[in-house]
Parts: structure tokens; C-alpha cells; sequence
């Protein structure tokens, strides 16, 4: 949201990575670098099983797996369980911004809508409107 223009408090962060192996070895690794563990027992190793995954997301839900750290307790990390776009097409459209050393990608406008309206929440519907907005102006 906030990198599309419209300020607003959020108390996560949420992260697509493209769900190959390596990909969730590495961003668990950087993760643990920065002080988060997973809030349920699963290891990179178990969350880069495609079957084992696909099985938490069929029988028990998993939408994210959230990571917690007690130096950032206000800010907890969700990571995408399944990808909810293409990632390759989404990787080439994101909105790229500079933070000064390294260039971020942040979802592109287009895909932040549509997976607010999949999430379907009274939160999402009014950040949809507030990025419509600022889409406008």
C-alpha cells in the first residue's frame, strides 16, 4: 500500500517469493539473519517440499507462514504459501523502487487489487478504494 502511494499503518509484511527450494532455503536463511523464526515448527526444508506444502495449504489452510522475531515484534513476516500470480510475469511488472543500496520490488497495482479482492476482507475492499483513489489523482 504504501508503496503505491497510500500511507497506512500495517503491523506485517508480507512476501511472494517464487517457491523454488533454493529460493526458501535462502529467504529462511535471510530471515533468520534478521532475527525471524517461523511461529509454528517448519523448517526450509519442510516448507520446500511442493507435496508438504500443498498439503498444509489443502488440509489445513495455510494461506502464509508467519515468521516472528522477538527484536521486531511489531512486525511480523507472512510468506506466501503458493504463489498467487505468475511469478515471472509479476516479477517483470513489479514496481521497482531504490532504496539506496538495493532496488526492492514491490507487487505492481494491478495484482495488489486483485489479491485484496481475493482476500475479501472490509480492511482490503477499503484499501482497494483508497488505491483507486490515489490511481486518479
Amino acid at each position: 500500500m504504501n508503496a503505491h502511494g497510500v500511507l497506512r499503518f500495517t503491523a506485517d509484511m508480507n512476501l511472494v517469493i517464487q517457491l523454488e527450494p533454493e529460493n526458501i532455503r535462502k529467504a529462511f536463511c535471510v530471515l533468520n539473519s534478521l532475527g525471524y523464526r517461523p511461529v509454528v515448527h517448519v523448517t526450509a526444508e519442510s516448507f520446500a517440499d511442493r507435496p508438504t506444502r500443498q498439503k498444509w495449504v489443502r488440509e489445513k489452510g495455510m494461506r502464509v507462514l508467519e515468521f516472528y522475531s522477538d527484536a521486531h515484534k511489531e512486525t511480523c513476516v507472512d510468506v506466501f504459501a503458493e504463489e498467487p500470480f505468475p511469478f515471472d510475469d509479476e516479477y517483470a511488472r513489479a514496481l521497482v523502487k531504490d532504496m539506496g543500496e538495493e532496488e526492492v520490488r514491490f507487487v505492481s497495482l494491478v495484482s495488489l487489487m486483485k489479491m485484496k479482492r481475493a482476500a475479501g476482507r472490509l480492511k482490503d475492499m477499503a484499501d482497494i478504494d483508497d488505491l483507486r483513489r490515489r490511481e486518479k489523482s
